[in-house]
């Protein structure tokens, strides 16, 4: 997520489109060729301590590539890097360490790793990011390979008892549940949100609550996404649903119902949430922050709301 996700890049009357195109190189095991995804740019080999994941808290997207890394426990072989929930048009920025500095990389603005990669980098400087430390250089920010290469090309560092968040025998149904999440749920709040009509947007919300609605039913079946274990379908699931009655439902207008109205996903989000990957990885206050300020478009004023009681959170799921 960057500043250029803010509406007033969408021309009225017209739909909200992504931009997706990112640095598509891959950080792999000997620098191999990936049996899977894109294979146009670089290879670079996995090698602990040479890159530092850049990731906001705010942002959906960075915040799945926080949760995967503690779940496999890659900590200590993958350093972390946390911009702030702010920022302004030309860049995520450091304003949660001493001085505004990220203090591996020695710099302030996201930016400055983008165009030491790519001179004037021409695209939106976006979360999550991995940065090769030595150079200072972006490796990547193809988030969704990112998250999928810290499983299959970093295993041996893997920590023991990790959980296997890719199951050979699921994965093409959960390619499936995966391409539905994303096109219909973790981009549709944004299509409803920075729709430039409202034709664009009642075809938006119609969308995206088909999708929820499909998704209450198959949690009321199943108590994660593929059955009975956590798998990276539901890191990317739960980062939209944490962000959908303290800034969704209202400043995207996704209102036909609060998160805490469905009973299947919302007992989902909390078993999630209660879990230590999730639930320390989820600021509400930083969510909040980036939503009502970046966007003001959306949001002239800039007032960022106090509630819903993050401790709602925390009551019991019944989902064990």
């Amino acid at each position: 997520m960057t500043a250029e996700h803010t509406p007033s890049y969408v021309a009225p009357g017209e739909e909200y489109q992504r931009d997706v195109r990112y640095i598509s190189d891959r950080i792999t095991r000997d620098a191999r060729v990936p049996e899977f995804g894109p294979r146009d740019g670089d290879l670079w080999p996995v090698e602990p301590g040479r890159y530092r994941l850049i990731a906001a808290k705010a942002c959906p997207w960075a915040t799945r590539t926080i949760i995967v890394r503690q779940l496999l426990g890659l900590e200590d072989v993958i350093s972390l890097g946390l911009p702030g929930p702010t920022h302004d048009a030309r860049s995520w920025t450091f304003d949660l360490d001493p001085d505004g500095v990220d203090p591996v990389l020695g710099i302030h603005f996201l930016r400055d790793a983008y165009d030491r990669r790519i001179p004037d980098y021409p695209r939106g400087i976006t979360v999550p990011a991995i940065v090769e430390v030595e150079t200072g250089k972006v490796v990547t920010n193809d988030f969704p390979w990112i998250t999928h290469d810290l499983f299959f090309e970093w295993r041996s560092y893997h920590r023991e008892g990790a959980p296997d968040l890719w199951p050979a025998h699921q994965r093409e149904e959960m390619e499936a549940v995966m391409k539905r999440v994303y096109t219909e749920v973790n981009n549709g709040v944004y299509r409803c949100g920075f729709a430039g009509s409202q034709e664009a947007y009642d075809a938006a919300y119609d969308r995206l609550w088909a999708a929820l609605d499909w998704l209450e039913d198959r949690l009321g079946e199943s108590r994660y996404l593929m059955g009975e274990a956590i798998t990276e379908a539901d890191v990317r699931l739960y980062t939209t649903l944490a962000r959908f009655d303290a800034v969704y439902h209202g400043h995207f207008k996704c209102n036909r119902q609060k998160l805490t109205e469905l009973p299947h996903l919302w007992g989902y989000a909390r078993d999630l949430y209660q879990q230590p990957a999730f639930g320390e990885n989820t600021d509400f206050d930083q969510i909040k922050a980036h939503y009502y300020v970046v966007h003001s478009d959306i949001n002239p004023s800039q007032i960022v709301p106090k509630g819903p009681d993050p401790a709602v959170w925390l009551t019991p799921h019944g989902r064990g």
